[in-house]
């Protein structure tokens, strides 16, 4: 990857598939037969999937060097609920490359965000007369400032601290620190800029503004509260839990962990909406809710024990509803309402990936809606608002559930995904394979 102005590549039929995807014979020369993919069923001799252009209405990938296995998109001043195409989103994300390999965070801007094309609905006409200059319009682009980072970057989440964009990144190496990124975010927008950031070297000058070398392991948890400003929570494997707090140009963290998991803390998720109120789940298969008022021994509130078969992976908290949704090894989606999560019951539960469950995340402005991916290579969408219809075919809908509504394919190891706070119904997802930037027919 280079650190200046670049052209993303585009998904294309090979990369990305949907639950519109068709399975079509290869051995058809022209009315070839098209048919919905359920991902799980093999494919016959001479069947491959074609993505569905037509169940997108913007379909972009984006690759770097070495993966990012996490990233956080970063809210921008171009205004809110934006649908007016070309769009631009502005990310930061850390690689994880091998063992020695020198390692980044990475501060993107993609822009020229277009709408896809509908080879359906398009007028080979109209296509024909395309320039080449039109074309080149249509291309998304990427531009990238880079800091060198010690050790691989498990979890990476950005922060609105006072006017300044802070990222707080988990090292593999054990270590947390704190960046402010607010020259990064200046010259992404400016290729001179850029340019001279590049060759005054400036990735391997950046240093940290603080640093915790506290934790007794490496981790991955990590939440920065938005009700209690500059409050960050981290999570490590060995089982601790702490809380950090502003002081002055600097922050004090507790060294008492939070007293309560038997095992790696996998995921961590701050209240919306009550202050010093904590959610966070492991590997010990429970989540707890805890209240940082309390001391560390006794902060723990409430335990949800064996709230997957098998370790619970990430958690996310609606910001409307009184859910948390929660998905693990299992596979399984549980969304718990916390008026009758001490009933040790989730209120509705989903089984469609065919692997682990890696990341979740509630729709920002449909409270009925969500999204989740995993390590079977899907991001599905849902809608709880979706009445189950007795009456429907069944040849139609399978065996899937009816508030499934989209299944989107072509990346592979999925590890985060995040809605777009600002571009409406725009899912960032990030994988081995590299990042896909989306938005469906489906919301």
């Amino acid at each position: 990857m280079s650190d200046t102005e670049e052209k993303m590549d585009v998904c294309n039929d090979e990369s990305c598939s949907d639950d519109d995807s068709v399975v079509e014979d290869e051995n058809t020369t022209e009315q070839c037969e098209k048919e919905v993919y359920i991902p799980g069923k093999p494919l016959e001799e001479g069947e491959e999937l074609i993505c569905d252009q037509s169940a997108y209405i913007m379909l972009h990938q984006a690759r770097t060097e070495l993966p990012c296995l996490s990233f956080d998109i970063i809210e921008d001043k171009l205004g809110q609920n934006r649908e007016t195409f070309p769009m631009t989103s502005y990310i930061v994300a850390g690689t994880q490359g091998q063992q020695n390999h020198a390692n980044n965070i990475v501060v993107m801007k993609l822009h020229n965000l277009c709408k896809t094309s509908n080879d359906d609905e398009d007028d080979d006409e109209e296509n024909d007369e395309l320039s080449d200059d039109e074309d080149e319009i249509q291309e998304p682009k990427f531009a990238a400032a880079s800091i060198k980072h010690q050790g691989g970057v498990n979890r990476i989440r950005n922060y609105n601290y006072n006017g300044t964009t802070l990222v707080a990144s988990w090292s593999e190496r054990g270590r947390v620190n704190i960046w402010d990124i607010t020259e990064q975010l200046q010259v992404v927008d400016d290729t001179q800029l850029l340019n001279a950031y590049n060759n005054q070297n400036k990735a391997h000058s950046t240093k940290p503004l603080f640093t915790f070398s506290g934790h007794q392991n490496e981790g991955f948890a990590m939440d920065w509260s938005r009700t209690m400003s500059g409050v960050l929570a981290t999570g490590d494997c060995r089982r601790d839990i702490h809380i950090w707090k502003p002081a002055e140009n600097s922050w004090s963290v507790d060294q008492r962990p939070l007293v309560g998991h038997t095992d790696s803390v996998e995921d961590l998720q701050w209240s919306p909406n009550e202050r010093e109120v904590l959610a966070s789940c492991s590997v010990d298969r429970s989540i707890r809710i805890w209240d940082i008022r309390s001391t560390p021994n006794e902060a723990c509130q409430l335990v949800v024990k064996d709230a997957h078969k098998n370790d619970v992976n990430v958690i996310n908290w609606n910001k409307a509803e009184p859910f948390i949704l929660s998905g693990g090894d299992d596979g399984f989606l549980h969304i718990w309402d916390l008026r009758s999560i001490r009933n040790g019951t989730p209120i509705a539960a989903f089984k469609h990936h065919l692997g682990p469950v890696t990341t979740v995340e509630w729709n920002p402005t449909d409270p009925a809606v969500f999204a989740s991916g995993g390590e079977d290579n899907q991001i599905a969408l849902w809608d709880l608002s979706v009445e189950i219809d007795e009456e429907a075919p069944a040849e139609q809908i399978g065996d899937l559930p009816q508030q499934l509504m989209f299944i989107h394919q072509g990346q592979t190891n999925i590890k985060e995904l995040h809605w777009h706070p600002q571009l409406t119904n725009v899912i960032i997802s990030t994988a081995e394979s590299g990042f896909n930037i989306f938005r469906t027919i489906s919301c």
